[in-house]
């Protein structure tokens, strides 16, 4: 290297240099740009959790997510020459669509490579905000390659997703929004992917108020910050299989990795049942809609160490498909025995469907599918099988029906 060339500087330099300066002039950028989201009060996770719980929204900002926060604020501080280049990323969800949308704003040509089984809503939607979608591949690591390849070929500046201090310094402003609207919060739950979201938020809580705790969260399935801080050191996970598909990440940023050994209290993990039981409750008690990545935070309430709180949980977005949607509260309604589906043998005469009807109408047990087999085969000729669903209360509820049938002669076997 040349005597008179600048090395670049370390991670560790960066972290060590980087001051609230950053954030507040983030905070200037996307003055206008960004909504503020307020803290709403919910007292049905502050009863679950015994602390006093408020959710920061991020799943109403425009695109449906924190991500143009970080995306807007890198883009804007591109300088002519740079912006005249266009920008380029790669991303099948939220970060694609903060991409699209800040350079819109500010007049950039924006790239963004998707992999070819990207949902075509998703797709359509990116495209609705002027970027030019490249679809390629079967995944996320295959359109990251090509984006690269592609960014080399033309001379695009890149918009990492996670990995890049003007990103998450953007992304810290959602915290200036917290304790500016609540000054005496005592700890910030924020989810985890890449960990550019938690870097930025545990900067700008920390050098705000040291005293305010910042708690990351991870899927289990995909704890790959918690698991390269344990180690010291950056890890890549074998798979990173979950419901938070926005925090699927196998391994976690170089740049974030050193911010959140600084700055980051702890990191809870989560496990997939709890994933969707937070997104049924966020829907059933405030009538909000998240992703499953969006409701880490929510989904680790119960786990704090400590009661009696002012906690602000971030829901970090909200865009997610109609079908998943479906699909996850129905696993969830199961998981918590709010659905029953049990399978009985019934004499093959006259009147046995009508007692067992008579049995769940006395358990106040409604129906929601019965399927009544005459040709399935069974140990005894005499016997067919009925198969039942009932929406139920609680586990509770479950063991009464089930006792209640076994006293008038059923044997119960339970399907889920």
């Amino acid at each position: 290297m040349s005597k008179t060339a600048a090395a670049s500087p370390s991670n560790q330099e960066i972290v060590a240099s980087t001051t609230i300066a950053g954030v507040y002039q983030a905070a200037r950028q996307l003055e206008g740009v960004v909504k503020k989201t307020p803290l709403i009060p919910s007292d049905f996770f502050s009863e679950q959790s015994g602390n006093q719980v408020f959710l920061k929204p991020e799943n109403l900002q425009h695109t449906g997510a924190f991500k143009l926060r970080g995306a807007y604020n890198k883009i804007s501080q591109l300088s002519d020459e740079e912006r005249a280049k266009g920008v380029i990323t790669a991303s099948a969800g939220n970060h694609a669509q903060g991409v699209a949308f800040a350079a819109q704003k500010l007049g950039v040509k924006a790239v963004i490579c998707m992999p070819a089984t990207t949902p075509i809503l998703k797709v359509e939607g990116t495209k609705a905000l002027g970027a030019e979608v490249v679809l390629h591949g079967d995944g996320f690591d295959d359109a990251y390659a090509y984006s690269l390849e592609l960014q080399k070929q033309h001379g695009y500046v890149y918009i990492h997703p996670f990995n890049d201090l003007q990103v998450l310094l953007g992304q810290g402003t959602t915290a200036l929004e917290i304790i500016d609207a609540c000054k005496d919060i005592d700890a910030i739950l924020v989810p985890i992917g890449g960990g550019g979201f938690a870097s930025g938020v545990a900067l700008a809580t920390k050098l705000v108020n040291p005293g305010i705790k910042v708690i990351g969260v991870e899927p289990a399935n995909a704890a790959c910050m918690k698991k390269a801080l344990k180690k010291n050191k950056i890890v890549t996970l074998p798979s990173a299989d979950t419901v938070a598909d926005g925090c699927a990440v196998k391994t976690a940023g170089t740049l974030t990795f050193e911010f959140c050994r600084k700055y980051l209290d702890d990191i809870i993990t989560v496990s997939e049942m709890e994933i969707m039981g937070a997104l049924l409750s966020l829907i059933e008690k405030h009538k909000l809609i998240a992703e499953g990545a969006g409701v880490l935070s929510l989904a680790a309430l119960s786990k704090l160490p400590f009661k009696g709180k002012k906690v602000a949980a971030i829901v970090s977005g909200g865009n997610i498909d109609i079908s998943m949607i479906s699909a996850l509260i129905e696993k969830a309604l199961v998981a918590r025995s709010r659905v029953f589906c049990f399978a009985v043998l019934l004499p093959d005469k006259p009147g046995q469907l009508l007692n067992v009807s008579r049995i769940l109408s006395e358990e106040n047990a409604n129906v929601i599918e019965l399927n009544h087999n005459q040709t399935k085969v069974t140990d005894s000729f005499k016997k067919v099988v009925l198969e039942v669903t009932v929406e139920t209360h609680n586990e509770e509820h479950v063991q009464r029906i089930i006792h209640a049938l076994a006293q008038n002669g059923y044997e119960v076997e339970r399907l889920y």
